[in-house]
């Protein structure tokens, strides 16, 4: 087991209240930590990796296809590599949760 895979989990702001945090990776998947301020908004993006996650508190909204999905605690999801999406917090409190990248998603491009 390497547990030094990356070392640093100090979280990232990546845009205004929208901060990221690199937990561990292996040869086919990564893990991320992510925690949202109300009002934060992550912007249309696109990677190769598919995205599965898991939302452990608050309610995150997020826009495929010019459709509204609200993942509410204790919800997971899942989101096709390419497949263009954002999110954002429309709530008054934070949202915390985790994010699954396969293939592992080692280069992001906020560090």
């Amino acid at each position: 087991m390497d547990t030094s895979a990356l070392p640093d989990h100090e979280p990232t702001e990546v845009t205004d209240g929208v901060f990221l945090a690199q937990l561990a990776a292996g040869n086919r998947m990564s893990i991320q930590h992510f925690h949202i301020e109300p009002g934060a908004t992550v912007p249309e993006h696109s990677h190769e990796h598919e995205q599965t996650g898991f939302i452990y508190s608050g309610a995150l909204t997020f826009l495929v296809d010019g459709e509204e999905i609200i993942i509410e605690e204790r919800d997971s999801y899942a989101i096709p590599g390419d497949e263009p999406h954002a999110a954002e917090n429309k709530t008054d409190e934070p949202v915390r949760g985790i994010d699954v990248f396969s293939p592992p998603r080692l280069d992001v491009p906020w560090k």
